[in-house]
């Protein structure tokens, strides 16, 4: 069986004020909260996921927004730089609609094959625009303030930083299928698929020997999720993991989709996500991200669990 992944499904970080998050998500970057429910290990916080107007895979970011979080610190052992991919001729605008919001930017930069800007978000999350006339078969959210021709496509790339990158890359072409596309310096630029086709098909790893390990805490990302179709190809993508002796965690039940968990030898968490059931498995399309939704059980509590949320208010 076929188990080289076809792509990003998400990235996953740590957030602090999760108005703060809603609003930059919402209205910065104009996605679409596709869901808002709770981190199922910790229903104490928010699990909120931002994506295109279905929350189709390869365009979801998601955050555990904690109000008390500390910062964190960037570093070795981390996934440091989420790249969004959105259409040629569109960095322009978005300068300037980022701009008039006052988010500190970098101007678009060439690097290698694509123009480049560069962003925070509020609590530090590097996040970089990409210009890319690949293939996206998604659906840009047209509900927001970002005009569709302008809209984010989906998740273009992560960047992993590391301070002995060897074995991260032996991982990623011997273990998990990835195809190493071109070298830049300490940059390794490694793909799903030779095309360039489909959204999240990049994987860039940046060696840095003198970096200091990273701190995972607000503003930094807690695991970046791989796409497999189905359960059996995860199954088969979890026993063959075991089999090189990678440390794979039981197939966990996330209610959207089914995950295992694993951390590349660099130390940066990685997760193998099914592609469905998907957003709309407890809410219609039109209403995703309105109300909190609960998995089975956790539906007892949902009463309480709410009442000790903080309020939130989701403007799309």
């Amino acid at each position: 069986m076929d188990v080289r992944p076809s792509g990003i499904h998400h990235v996953t970080a740590i957030a602090s004020d999760p108005q703060a998050n809603a609003d930059f998500y919402l209205n910065a970057l104009g996605m679409r909260m596709v869901k808002r429910t709770v981190n199922f290990d910790a229903p104490e916080t928010y699990h909120f996921y931002y994506g295109d107007r279905a929350g189709n895979p390869g365009t979801i970011m998601t955050f555990f927004p904690w109000p008390d979080a500390p910062k964190g610190r960037l570093g070795a052992g981390q996934a440091t730089t989420t790249t969004f991919s959105v259409p040629e001729g569109s960095l322009g605008w978005w300068a300037d609609h980022l701009s008039a919001l006052n988010v500190p930017i970098t101007r678009p930069s060439e690097r290698g094959e694509e123009d480049v800007l560069s962003l925070r978000d509020p609590d530090g999350l590097v996040i970089e625009l990409a210009a890319s006339a690949d293939f996206h078969d998604t659906d840009p959210w047209d509900g927001g303030v970002v005009p569709t021709e302008h809209a984010i496509r989906g998740i273009r790339a992560v960047t992993l930083t590391e301070q002995d990158a060897e074995g991260t890359a032996r991982m990623l072409g011997d273990q998990l299928g990835f195809r190493l596309h071109s070298e830049d310096g300490n940059r390794m630029r490694f793909r799903t698929n030779d095309t360039g086709d489909g959204v999240g098909t990049i994987v860039d790893v940046l060696a840095d020997p003198g970096a200091e390990r990273g701190l995972v805490a607000a503003g930094t990302v807690h695991h970046v999720a791989y796409r497999a179709p189905d359960t059996p190809v995860q199954d088969s993508w979890r026993r063959r993991l075991e089999q090189d002796g990678v440390g794979v965690t039981e197939i966990r039940d996330r209610t959207y989709f089914t995950s295992i968990y694993f951390r590349e030898p660099g130390g940066v968490l990685l997760e193998i996500a099914t592609d469905g059931p998907g957003f709309d498995y407890d809410e219609p399309l039109l209403e995703l991200g309105r109300s909190l939704k609960l998995p089975p059980w956790l539906q007892p509590d949902q009463e309480q669990i709410a009442a000790n949320l903080p309020r939130v208010e989701v403007r799309q």
